[in-house]
C-alpha cells in the first residue's frame, strides 16, 4: 500500500483543497482501515464550504460522511468484520452514556463528532472509522447505491416520525437529494398524493421521474393556490428539504396538518404568525440525522425496491469535486458520486 494518499481538505473560510496526506493506520483496537470505493457530495459540504458557514466543521478535517469503503485491516477488538468486508458508514460518532444516549436519542447526544466533518471522512483514497460506525453490505450491492445509506437514513428517522398513512397528500418542498428520496420513499409508502415546490427546472424533471404527482416552480405558479385545487383543503403534511421554508410548509398543509422539518441551514430565518399554527393545530415536528435507521436504509437499499438511478448525475473523480460542488450549488446535479 502507499504511504500517502489524496484527500479533499477543508482549509476553513470556504476553501476545499486537494492534497497528499499520510494514509492513516490503526491506534486503537476498535478502529478499522477502510479502501474508500464511493462518495457522495452532500447539501451540508455546500454550506460547509459556504461563507459564512451554513454548517460547522474542523478546519484540518477530510470532508465526506456519506460513503461506501471496503475493509482492509481490522483492529485487534473487532469482532464483526474481516478484511474484503464492504461497509457503508453511519458518520454520526455517539458516546452511549449522556443523557440523551441513555434515553435512546443518541442523535441528540452531547458529545457527539462526525466522520467527514469534524474528522476525517471518505473524500479520500483511505479512512480510520471505529468499527461501531460501521454497517456490512452486500457484495452484491453496487457502490452507486450503498452510497445512498446515509442520507436514506436520515430520511427514514424523518418518514418515521411524520407517519404519512396510504392515500395521503404531501407537499415536498425542495427536489435535492433529500427531497427526492423523500419523494421516492413516501411514494414507495403508498402516499395519494405527492407534490414537488422546485425553482430548478433540472430538478423539477427529477422529481417527475421519482413518481411526483405535481410538480411546481413557485416562481411561475401559486403553491398555495395549486396544492388547494388538488386537495380542496390543504395537504395532509409537507416537508422542508430545504432548511429554510417553515412559512411555506405551514401555508400549504389543512388545518390539523404536519409538518416536517428537515434541511438544515443555520443562516436561515423565518417569520410567520404563531396564530395560524395555534388555530389550524398544525404540527411542526423537527428531525435531526438517523436514530436506529441504518440498519433499515441498508436493507431498503438491498431489496432494491427503491429506484435511486434517477438521482445519480455525476461521477467524477476526487481531483474535480470542485467541479460536483459547484455543479450541487448551481442546482444542475442531484447524487454527485466522488471516487477516489
Amino acid at each position: 500500500m502507499a504511504k500517502t494518499m489524496k484527500a479533499a481538505i477543508f482549509e476553513g473560510d470556504g476553501k476545499l483543497s486537494i492534497r497528499g496526506i499520510p494514509v492513516p493506520t490503526i491506534k486503537k483496537g476498535d478502529e478499522v482501515l477502510l479502501r474508500v470505493e464511493a462518495a457522495s457530495i452532500c447539501g451540508t459540504d455546500c454550506h460547509i464550504l459556504s461563507v459564512p458557514p451554513g454548517h460547522p466543521a474542523t478546519a484540518g478535517a477530510v470532508l465526506g460522511h456519506e460513503y461506501v469503503a471496503e475493509v482492509l485491516e481490522t483492529g485487534a477488538d473487532v469482532q464483526h468484520l474481516k478484511a474484503g468486508d464492504r461497509v457503508v458508514v453511519d458518520p454520526n460518532l455517539t458516546c452511549g452514556w449522556c443523557a440523551y444516549c441513555r434515553i435512546g436519542l443518541p442523535n441528540m447526544c452531547e458529545n457527539m463528532t462526525t466522520l467527514g466533518i469534524f474528522i476525517n471522512g471518505g473524500f479520500a483514497e483511505y479512512n480510520i472509522a471505529p468499527a461501531k460506525a460501521l454497517h456490512p453490505i452486500s457484495p452484491d450491492l453496487p457502490a452507486d447505491l450503498a452510497v445512498f445509506a446515509e442520507p436514506l437514513s436520515c430520511v427514514l428517522n424523518g418518514s418515521r416520525k411524520l407517519a404519512l398513512q396510504p392515500g395521503e397528500s404531501v407537499v415536498v418542498l425542495g427536489a435535492g437529494p433529500i427531497g427526492l428520496l423523500f419523494t421516492l420513499l413516501l411514494k414507495l409508502a403508498g402516499a395519494g398524493l405527492v407534490v414537488v415546490a422546485e425553482t430548478q427546472p433540472f430538478r423539477l424533471q427529477k422529481a417527475g421521474e421519482c413518481g411526483a404527482d405535481r410538480v411546481v416552480n413557485p416562481q411561475k405558479e401559486n403553491l398555495h393556490d395549486v396544492v388547494k385545487s388538488l386537495t380542496s383543503i390543504g395537504a395532509d403534511a409537507a416537508v422542508d428539504a430545504v432548511g429554510s421554508l417553515l412559512s411555506e410548509a405551514t401555508g400549504v398543509v389543512r388545518r390539523g396538518g404536519r409538518v416536517l422539518l428537515f434541511g438544515m441551514n443555520s443562516n436561515a430565518r423565518c417569520e410567520y404568525r404563531q396564530y395560524d399554527v395555534t388555530r389550524g393545530e398544525i404540527r411542526i415536528i423537527g428531525t435531526y440525522i438517523a436514530n436506529a435507521t441504518f440498519t433499515a436504509a441498508v436493507q431498503l437499499l438491498e431489496s432494491r425496491r427503491l429506484n435511486t438511478a434517477p438521482l445519480i448525475t455525476h461521477r467524477l473523480k476526487l481531483d474535480e469535486i470542485h467541479k460536483g460542488i459547484e455543479i450541487m450549488r448551481s442546482g444542475e446535479g442531484i447524487e454527485i458520486i466522488i471516487i477516489p
